[in-house]
């Protein structure tokens, strides 16, 4: 079990950790929050944020379930990456050829999703290597929050396949 950064919630040990490098839309991050929640996940937010989090904040906001989620909030990309250097992180970018199917996913794997304009800066694509949801239709890109998501359970059923299996 670990204590969130607001220490007044209890967490068990994630499954894993999606990270919201700089998002800069609260809705779509609440939806973050609220997909970690339902899947024993850590979320991550990674500072300039396009938006508070404070507790009227996030009220305004109609986030009733804020206060239950997993979050840790890093200063800067800087903090975020010295507290990453060990672990497998995998990057999404509209751009990248690999589809995420091709992640081997495991337990405490890092997802990492960039801002909603303009996506993960083209320098941490280059070093890290990125990921993607294929497309098939006219589109540029899809919503972070729906990519986190089909991400995430890709990730779940993987690491906790017994809870896919029918009934």
């Amino acid at each position: 079990m670990s204590r969130s950064e607001k220490g007044d919630v209890q967490h068990p040990d994630p499954l894993f950790h999606i990270v919201m490098y700089e998002p800069e839309i609260p809705q779509n991050t609440g939806n973050v929050g609220r997909l970690c929640l339902a899947l024993q996940a850590r979320l991550h937010l990674v500072h300039p944020l396009g938006f508070e989090t404070d507790a009227k904040a996030v009220r305004r906001a109609g986030l009733d379930y804020w206060h239950q989620v997993d979050v840790v909030e890093h200063v800067d990309g800087g903090a975020f990456w010295r507290w990453a250097q060990d672990r497998r992180c995998y990057l999404f970018s509209s751009l990248a050829e690999r589809p995420y199917t091709a992640i081997p996913f495991a337990l405490d794997d890092v997802y990492i999703f960039g801002r909603e304009s303009v996506g993960l800066p083209q320098s941490l694509v280059d070093a890290h290597g990125a990921y993607c949801l294929p497309m098939i239709g006219n589109t540029r890109s899809l919503n972070v929050s729906n990519v986190a998501s089909i991400v995430a359970y890709g990730a779940l059923q993987a690491i906790k396949p017994e809870i896919f299996a029918a009934g």
